[in-house]
């Protein structure tokens, strides 16, 4: 596949390099990772200003891109970084919000791409396992509004979100795809309890408990009982956010084990002189490559019909969670006992390549639902 990115692409590429290189070095980012605050409000604004979160949305939407090449090429780079900022959170709210809100909602848009709004999704539940129908947060209604109960885990920097984009079950069983509304809530909303902790590479999530947490008819977003589909958009971006930014995290541990193989000697000899690991790291370049045409696929699928995108997004998870799995092993490996090493910037890319991923869905659930996508498909 012939591909080549647009000019604003690529000037918006390499401004955003440029700034991660200067600005965002691994010590900058190791300091903002484990701070309390779990990211870096003056990065944020920072990113804000660069278009970088303008980027990721429509001209519609109040920012001037939104394809699916725009997301991959802003979150590759911020996998190169190891930004910790909650660009992830924006990608699935801001969609959600795109795809499902009415005039005054998507009013939001403006916020959430000038950075003022921090807004992230809260899908997942203590009980599931990436199962996108199986809701147990429950919305009922109350007057002309609702009242919410239940309870989120592992939100992306939950803590510093202004805005929610909460899915709840408004009628049917605990896994059924009717009956699913979104909802959006303040951070303020009375009822509402946040209780955040350190993320294992770096950042911060946060669990979300609904006390009979009350809400007007003006929270609802998009139709009731209707959320699936919106929310498997929603998601569906933050898929391919997640596997643009492992390949830029797998760049990283590339372009440092090249270097290490270059310069490091054993028994006076330069290390990457050794056939053997010149071999592994020549199925690990293909491997690579590989990783980055499933990236691309799941781009250009993006605004394909249903079954198109989702079987695209889950090929390309597929890919990223067995490879990127490898990578994180071999870089380590011909990096040798200093590979293990915390002041080494390697291991926390090893390290976030194999959260990557658990998040969205790994690759066991990514293939299964590639299979039954393909089913639905004949």
């Amino acid at each position: 596949m012939n591909f080549e990115h647009t000019e604003d692409r690529r000037m918006l590429a390499d401004s955003l390099n440029r700034f991660i290189a200067e600005q965002y070095a691994f010590e900058t980012r190791d300091r903002i990772a484990k701070s309390a605050q779990g990211f870096s409000t003056e990065i944020w604004q920072q990113f804000a200003e660069l278009g970088v979160i303008g980027a990721l949305f429509s001209e519609d939407d109040g920012g001037f891109g939104g394809g699916g090449f725009d997301v991959a090429v802003v979150f590759e780079a911020l996998g190169r970084g190891l930004v910790v900022e909650p660009l992830l959170g924006a990608v699935m709210a801001g969609e959600a919000i795109s795809v499902a809100g009415n005039d005054t909602q998507k009013g939001l848009m403006t916020e959430i791409v000038g950075g003022t709004t921090i807004a992230t999704l809260a899908h997942d539940e203590p009980e599931t396992h990436y199962e996108l129908s199986r809701v147990q947060t429950r919305a009922e209604r109350s007057g002309d509004g609702w009242v919410l109960k239940g309870a989120k885990a592992v939100v992306q920097q939950g803590e510093q979100a202004n805005l929610f984009v909460v899915s709840a079950r408004t009628s049917g069983a605990v896994d059924d795809e009717a009956g699913i509304s979104l909802f959006l809530v303040p951070a303020k909303t009375p009822g509402l309890t946040v209780r955040g902790c350190p993320a294992i590479d770096g950042g911060r999530v946060a669990e979300l408990g609904f006390d009979n947490v009350k809400l007007g008819a003006d929270a609802l977003l998009g139709t009731e009982g209707q959320g699936h589909a919106t929310l498997e958009r929603a998601i569906g971006r933050g898929v391919l956010a997640l596997c643009a930014e492992a390949l830029g995290a797998m760049e990283a541990a590339k372009t440092a084990t090249l270097e290490y193989l270059r310069t490091r000697k054993q028994f006076g000899t330069l290390i990457g002189s050794f056939q053997a690991l010149q071999h592994r790291m020549a199925d690990l370049l293909l491997e690579i490559e590989q990783a980055r045409s499933a990236v691309i696929n799941a781009a250009a699928a993006i605004d394909a019909d249903r079954v198109t995108r989702e079987r695209a997004l889950s090929a390309a998870k597929v890919s990223i969670g067995r490879i990127g799995t490898l990578v994180a092993e071999e870089s380590i490996q011909m990096h040798g006992g200093i590979g293990m090493t915390w002041e080494l910037p390697l291991a926390h890319y090893a390290k976030r390549l194999v959260m990557i991923d658990h998040q969205l869905g790994d690759e066991d659930h990514h293939l299964q639902r590639y299979i039954a996508l393909g089913r639905e498909h004949h």
